[in-house]
């Protein structure tokens, strides 16, 4: 008898990618067989991926980019990704299809509810994004990362947390070294979009804190490509002891080291940040769709975990403040890690296998 397949679909960005990373790292420990199906911009997200992943790339397209032209043409784009992704299905009939979001998922679950296979949708955020909210009513079960999430009416949802990666939970609960006068670490996470207002504030905003803080501070400062040079190049010069990286490939490890992250306020770092534990500073990303990154940010702020500044609000004075307030006051700073805990589901990997296993014995 040939193992269980399950059916990942997800792409886009970061924030799709490594939810499905965890559940796949956990599927294939199982047992079981896993297929991603994305498009060429899910796949630069894949190499986290355990090898034994079978990867799918596959034709899709959003309104939301390119001309005139590239418009008229997404519909024959997702039509030819929907036949596509069917009769890859016909010929390995999966068992339980998931999308996690983003429009290279469509063509996936497009297919799979033409077929009938048991299938299933996972919203990281606190609004649904435009193509969960298409499948939702199509499916066999909604689940939810960030809780309460604003669900149509007619729709229930189970919470089940945002699954973390494997290197995440490796760390989760990792000590933590409240701030003093010793080397403290700053971590800088700005995700994939609408960042570089990150590389115009947050290098003079540390440049200002008070010598006591700044002389014991190594900053890790994650930038946009195109801004990588300028931020390195401005911590240097006020003796900013900084490194500067478009990626790092060891969050989970700075993280878990740092007395103190800034970050948006995507789903995936909001769940690793409350994983690990960490005071931070959330800054949302204003442009996101149903102002979704407050939404996703409102747990750990209500729960005294977080400080929340909106992009309208942040400027150089105001940020240096929030930085001065929590690293001058180790016990307030100890505080905001235990409530980052508190906060965490680490078992939510867990909870969406149990609901993937589900599914199978319809």
């Amino acid at each position: 008898m040939s193992s269980p397949l399950l059916l990942i679909a997800a792409g886009g960005t970061g924030g799709h990618m490594f939810p499905a990373q965890a559940l796949a790292e956990e599927m294939l420990k199982k047992g079981w067989r896993v297929k991603l199906s994305t498009d060429a911009r899910g796949a630069r997200y894949t190499g986290g991926f355990p090898h034994t992943t079978e990867i799918e790339q596959i034709s899709s397209a959003t309104f939301a980019r390119g001309g005139i032209l590239a418009k008229a043409l997404v519909p024959f784009r997702i039509a030819g990704g929907v036949i596509g992704a069917a009769y890859k299905m016909l010929r390995d009939r999966p068992d339980v299809v998931i999308g996690f979001g983003g429009y290279p998922t469509i063509p996936a679950m497009a297919a799979a509810t033409l077929l009938r296979l048991p299938r299933m949708i996972h919203e990281q955020n606190g609004v649904l994004g435009r193509v969960n909210t298409l499948f939702a009513p199509r499916v066999d079960a909604v689940a939810c990362g960030t809780w309460p999430t604003d669900l149509a009416a007619g729709i229930e949802g189970v919470h089940a947390g945002n699954p973390v990666r494997g290197s995440i939970l490796d760390r989760g609960g990792a000590g933590y070294i409240q701030p003093g006068d010793y080397p403290m670490d700053l971590l800088v996470i700005g995700g994939s979009q609408g960042a570089r207002i990150f590389s115009d504030i947050i290098p003079p905003a540390i440049a200002q804190l008070p010598i006591d803080i700044l002389r014991n501070l190594r900053v890790s400062h994650q930038a946009r490509g195109e801004d990588e040079d300028r931020v390195r190049d401005y911590y240097a010069s006020e003796g900013v002891n900084a490194e500067v990286a478009s990626f790092f490939q060891d969050v989970p490890r700075r993280m878990s080291e740092a007395q103190l992250v800034i970050s948006r306020a995507g789903a995936s770092s909001v769940a690793d940040i409350s994983v690990i534990g960490r005071p931070s500073i959330l800054v949302p990303f204003a442009a996101a769709t149903g102002d979704h990154q407050t939404a996703n940010a409102r747990g750990l702020v209500d729960g005294g975990a977080a400080v929340l500044i909106p992009e309208s609000a942040l400027t150089i004075d105001a940020l240096s403040e929030q930085i001065v307030a929590i690293l001058s006051d180790p016990a307030a700073a100890g505080k905001m890690s235990n409530a980052a805990l508190s906060a965490g589901k680490p078992e939510a990997t867990q909870t969406l296998v149990d609901m993937v296993e589900a599914l199978t014995s319809k």
